[in-house]
């Protein structure tokens, strides 16, 4: 079964409904009716609140966050290990530090899928399957 591994750029893209969000939409639904499995990191999660928070301000922003959590979306915790991981693959492959968490996510199993927005992961497209958003 394929898991795909949201970064926060396709989140943001799902919660704006901009171009790609149909596409988070399917996945989300797959996840729904179990075709299909989705993650996203804590450190990823963190990103989605801040910029809902920021944009939305606190109780908006809040209740935007909340309205995510029945979606099937799992929240990786970030261990030690993936710390360390992320913190390898940032300075290996000159990469964010927040997406190398999505990266080392998206590095457990060749069932494990990208979903993102954000071209800079094109560098790293040799090492993990990607699904990019369209171009805004």
């Amino acid at each position: 079964m394929t898991t795909y591994v949201l970064d926060s750029s396709a989140v943001i893209r799902y919660i704006d409904n901009e171009a790609g969000a149909n596409q988070v939409n399917a996945i989300l639904k797959a996840c729904v009716s179990r075709q299909a499995k989705a993650c996203i990191s804590a450190l990823q999660w963190g990103e989605i609140a801040g910029n809902l928070l920021k944009r939305l301000g606190a109780s908006r922003g809040k209740r935007a966050l909340d309205s995510l959590i029945p979606l099937e979306l799992e929240i990786v915790s970030a261990s030690g290990e993936r710390a360390v991981h992320a913190v390898e693959l940032r300075f290996n492959r000159n990469i964010a530090y927040a997406d190398a968490f999505a990266l080392d996510l998206a590095m457990d199993s060749a069932d494990h899928v990208l979903v993102t927005a954000d071209y800079d992961f094109k560098a790293v497209a040799d090492i993990v399957r990607i699904e990019f958003l369209p171009v805004k």
